[in-house]
């Protein structure tokens, strides 16, 4: 049964590789423009479950609903259109193109136009395509990123190329937008960079995000709540102080030092 309120609703959820569990029994909702962070160690089974949310893994048992409507084995391609939108770990952009062809790629989902008028720019294509660079301009003054649009994203420093792979997803205008780990391989400025613009983004658009982190200091600070995993099952959820005190998370997580090692 669905909780009334949620946007993402996950029930049961298993997911095994022949022998072993990735993840067993795991249920939890968000509500809509919740910011809910997933966190545990090493091996929790955190990006599996955006895999099976995402459509990347289909789950072996359990539902996945997404405002009421399943979405557990739905072609990966049709996830955008369901409003899925996901920032992966290592970017995953296209190296060789510009941040303003990346943000465009990210649009694709919206143009109508036919392959032909589109190969040809005529007509309706090239007002089309006038009217989603106008978009795609507002999602680079948003995260600030007006003196990269120009520059190909395999040449731009680690930390902007996934502000970039975060501004992609939110170019699909996802209803539910994954985050796999943004803070990887940032140093301490970035992180701070990229919590402010999490900040506006829940805050300034809001949608109902998903976001597995290990920095346990960005979690308290930015999480309305948090899912804690461990050895693929659901082991604490609740805000994140409540969540920081559990005897359990502590003794699977959190250790001495209050974040994830």
């Amino acid at each position: 049964m669905t909780e009334r309120g949620a946007a993402l609703q996950v029930t049961d959820l298993d997911l095994r590789f022949g022998g072993i569990a990735a993840i067993t029994s795991v249920s939890f909702s968000v509500g809509s423009s919740e910011l809910l962070a997933v966190v545990g160690p090493n091996g929790a089974g955190k990006t599996a479950l955006l895999n099976c949310i995402s459509g990347i893994y289909r789950p072996t048992a359990g539902k996945i609903l997404l405002g009421g409507t399943t979405i557990v084995g739905k072609p990966l391609h049709k996830m955008v259109e369901f409003g899925v939108g996901r920032a992966f770990q290592h970017a995953e952009l296209f190296p060789h193109l510009t941040v303003t062809e990346n943000l465009l790629i990210g649009r694709h989902c919206k143009f109508r136009s036919g392959m032909w008028a589109s190969g040809l720019y005529l007509g309706a294509a090239r007002r089309e395509e006038s009217a989603e660079r106008q978009r795609v301009e507002g999602i680079i003054d948003f995260f600030e990123l007006y003196r990269h649009r120009d520059l190909q994203v395999g040449a731009l420093p680690y930390g902007i190329q996934k502000m970039v792979g975060v501004a992609r997803a939110l170019a699909m205008e996802p209803k539910l937008l994954l985050l796999d780990e943004p803070c990887t391989g940032l140093i301490r400025e970035e992180r701070e960079n990229l919590a402010r613009f999490l900040l506006r983004i829940s805050h300034d658009i809001g949608p109902t995000i998903v976001w597995v982190e290990h920095d346990m200091q960005m979690v308290s600070d930015l999480a309305d709540r948090v899912v804690v995993l461990n050895h693929g099952s659901k082991v604490a959820d609740g805000p994140p102080g409540e969540v920081r005190r559990d005897p359990e998370v502590i003794a699977a997580y959190l250790g001495q030092q209050g974040r994830a090692q």
